[in-house]
């Protein structure tokens, strides 16, 4: 009988969607119930672990404010969020720069900057040079392209972790490629650093025997007009927990040298002490699919 039931409950729980409007939004989440149905059956939850679970789910979306994103950060360390990327991007094509998460830390509004600013308001980290191309897949530069960059501090810590310490936008750019696709900024080289753990992620990490690190990167979301955009990480080669990311974001293809330079006429040229970092590398685009 009670077999019988769980059975019966799933198909009609799936029967009740029939009148959504939406074929997509029905299609998903008939998905969902049957997959959530097919894992209580196979885990049989008691009582109270179901009860820990709401109450997971319920101290993430409270956990969450307008400068972090805890349930982000959860669907991260579950590895869901890389999944998410890379089968888009596999839809998307495979010649364009490979994709990564958003992370919990991005803003929908990084300050405008000019070609060859500094992003490291606070300039307490060592310094670098990040400069590349954005070009379209078929090799030819991308004019005009937008690239949204944001790291974290040498101490490995968000402007939004850290207000009153970090000033506002601190690590943030909106940069504009020039008419050869060219992009250039300087900063400091970016350091590991722990996600939040002062959560529910974070107990879940503690409880599973997993470390919070994530290895020195910095992101990108690369823009422009006729291509489909591409959100990355660009990884400092020879970084710790490059092999064993908290979020499961490391790709080979995105691992670059942060090169010491030791170059006095460079150094007055960019404006940065010598000796000092360089990272140069292309951003690549798929043209949109028509």
């Amino acid at each position: 009988m009670s077999t019988a039931f769980t059975s019966d409950i799933t198909g009609a729980v799936v029967d009740s969607l029939e009148g959504t409007a939406d074929p997509r939004l029905r299609e998903v989440l008939g998905a969902l119930v049957r997959h959530l149905h097919d894992f209580v059956r196979e885990t049989e939850p008691t009582m109270a672990e179901w009860e820990s679970a709401v109450a997971f789910l319920t101290a993430t979306g409270q956990t969450c404010t307008d400068t972090r994103q805890e349930f982000i950060l959860l669907s991260d360390v579950l590895g869901v969020s890389m999944l998410v990327e890379t089968l888009n991007a596999d839809r998307a094509g495979t010649e364009a720069t490979e994709s990564t998460v958003l992370g919990p830390f991005h803003l929908t509004e990084s300050p405008v900057r000019e070609l060859g600013a500094d992003i490291d308001l606070v300039g307490s980290g060592e310094p670098c040079v990040v400069s590349g191309r954005v070009r379209s897949a078929d090799g030819t530069p991308v004019p005009g392209a937008v690239l949204d960059v944001w790291q974290a501090s040498a101490e490995g810590y968000y402007d939004v972790q850290q207000p009153g310490v970090q000033p506002q936008g601190n690590g943030r750019g909106l940069f504009t490629a020039d008419a050869e696709g060219r992009f250039w900024f300087r900063t400091c080289v970016p350091s590991p650093y722990p996600i939040p753990t002062d959560g529910p992620v974070g107990d879940l990490l503690g409880a599973t025997g997993r470390h919070p690190y994530r290895p020195a990167h910095i992101h990108f979301i690369v823009s422009a007009e006729g291509h489909a955009p591409v959100t990355t990480h660009i990884f400092v080669a020879g970084s710790d927990h490059l092999d064993s990311d908290a979020v499961f974001a490391v790709k080979k293809s995105l691992v670059q040298d942060f090169d010491e330079t030791d170059d006095p006429s460079l150094a007055r040229e960019f404006g940065v002490p010598n000796p000092f970092r360089q990272a140069r590398f292309d951003l690549v685009l798929n043209p949109e699919r028509s």
